[in-house]
């Protein structure tokens, strides 16, 4: 089977090298000229995905992958295009739709007989049928369901696990009717391959449901519910920390009871996708409270951080504070949505001196994304960490001389290391506080 993968980005890319692990052709489409140099030069694009540039080498001097920026010419030669553009909010937090319009519009273009358009990118309810399909309609001039199938088949992967992901979880497909869901199905099973797992409901694999819109809301419904827990975390914690509790106790006895979950709490959780998602669900639910209110819990965890340190350290104005982390999570090199970002507006509204630090990034890239680098043996007057690295888990106070206050907004260090050498510790995302 030739498939094109039409936007071969963090998600697309991997998805693309997976098809072609089974066999089948694939083309991968996109804008991005730069992008398919990099991709058919055989570098990896993006660090930190495992498995990927191996993958990418092998797919690529196999001939079974190749990439390019036509995209109706890659459509016409393609009996199958899964697509894999971001959808993201503007400052209104509305969705903007202009790069999924405009892939649908070179999908159309090349679009023949009998081809299958399934779409993966999380979009609120009803974006499929009623937006998407009538636009590959008018410019194709076909008519769906009888010369085109479109179906909505959600991606349910982390960044760093992709392989791991498309393997563990059960891949959602829902067609605008029945052929389009069968087509889906058929798609996927050629190109995934599924662990075994007993834990289901069901045998793993391909997991059919009655319409696009169904396969919608199952994507913006796991992930608004796990937002709106993170936030209920994120105001425990915060109410731990007022009154002097380790949240990590609480946490675990909780977790212990059959059918408890409770998330951990952090200074900013989620990525590229949590804090976006919250909104496409509102997009459509209208009537809907929870979500814009988890969303305000969570967007201000920076700023209950942020006024946490000044209070330990009584002025931030003139204080060197190094933040540790650029990356939205740790091990990740993607700073869409991190929050380094809101940490930093906040510091110099208070007249702070913010450095950072990343094991991913190097100094030229933290200038680049506007920000004074910090080195661990540097001097600074409080810490602030961010993401939670695997390399931070071994930093000690030495790394901080001079430092007077220390924040764990991520819970990854042993409060009993820190807190009866640190004039002042907390770790928010515990709740410990010494």
């Amino acid at each position: 089977m030739r498939v094109c993968v039409v936007g071969i980005g963090k998600i697309g890319l991997p998805i693309a090298l997976q098809a072609a692990s089974t066999g089948h052709q694939i083309i991968g489409a996109d804008i991005n000229p730069d992008l398919v140099e990099v991709v058919m030069s055989c570098k990896e694009p993006f660090p930190g995905e495992a498995d990927l540039l191996d993958r990418l080498v092998g797919a690529v001097k196999s001939g079974l992958f190749s990439a390019t920026t036509d995209t109706p010419g890659a459509v016409a030669e393609s009996e199958a295009v899964i697509v894999a553009v971001p959808l993201v909010i503007d400052g209104d937090f509305q969705p903007d739709f202009s790069a999924l319009d405009s892939a649908t519009a070179s999908i159309a273009s090349g679009l023949r007989p009998g081809t299958l358009v399934s779409y993966e990118t999380t979009v609120p309810v009803g974006t499929i049928r009623n937006r998407f399909t009538p636009a590959l309609e008018s410019r194709s001039k076909l008519v769906s369901g009888e010369d085109f199938f479109v179906c909505f088949s959600p991606e349910r992967v982390f960044s760093g696990r992709i392989f791991e992901d498309l393997r563990k979880w059960p891949k959602i497909v829902g067609g605008i009717d029945q052929v389009s869901t069968d087509s889906g199905r058929e798609l996927y099973e050629s190109i995934l391959e599924f662990d075994r797992r007993e834990d289901l409901s069901q045998p793993n694999g391909v997991w059919c449901v009655e319409s696009t819109e169904t396969a919608e809301m199952i994507k913006l419904a796991e992930t608004t519910y796990r937002d709106v827990n993170i936030a209920l975390a994120n105001e425990f914690s915060c109410y731990a920390d007022r009154m002097g509790i380790r949240i990590d106790t609480v946490i675990e006895a909780a977790n212990s009871q059959p059918f408890s979950q409770i998330h951990k709490p952090g200074v900013a959780v989620g990525g590229h996708c949590i804090p976006v998602y919250p909104h496409l669900y509102a997009f459509g639910d209208t009537e809907a409270r929870m979500p814009a209110l988890s969303r305000s819990i969570n967007d201000s965890m920076p700023t209950y951080t942020v006024d946490r340190l000044e209070k330990m350290l009584g002025s931030l104005r003139d204080q060197t504070i190094a933040v540790l982390g650029a990356a939205y999570r740790g091990g990740v090199k993607e700073t869409a949505f991190s929050g380094v970002f809101t940490v930093v507006e906040k510091l110099l509204q208070r007249g702070a001196l913010p450095k950072i630090h990343d094991p991913l990034y190097s100094d030229e890239e933290l200038l680049k994304l506007g920000f004074d680098p910090f080195h661990l043996g540097d001097r600074c007057d409080g810490m602030l960490l961010q993401a939670d690295h695997a390399e931070y888990r071994q930093i000690k106070l030495e790394d901080f001389p001079g430092a007077r206050a220390v924040i764990d907004g991520r819970g990854i260090l042993r409060p009993e290391d820190w807190g009866g050498r640190a004039p002042h510790f907390a770790s928010l995302g515990r709740g410990d506080l010494i």
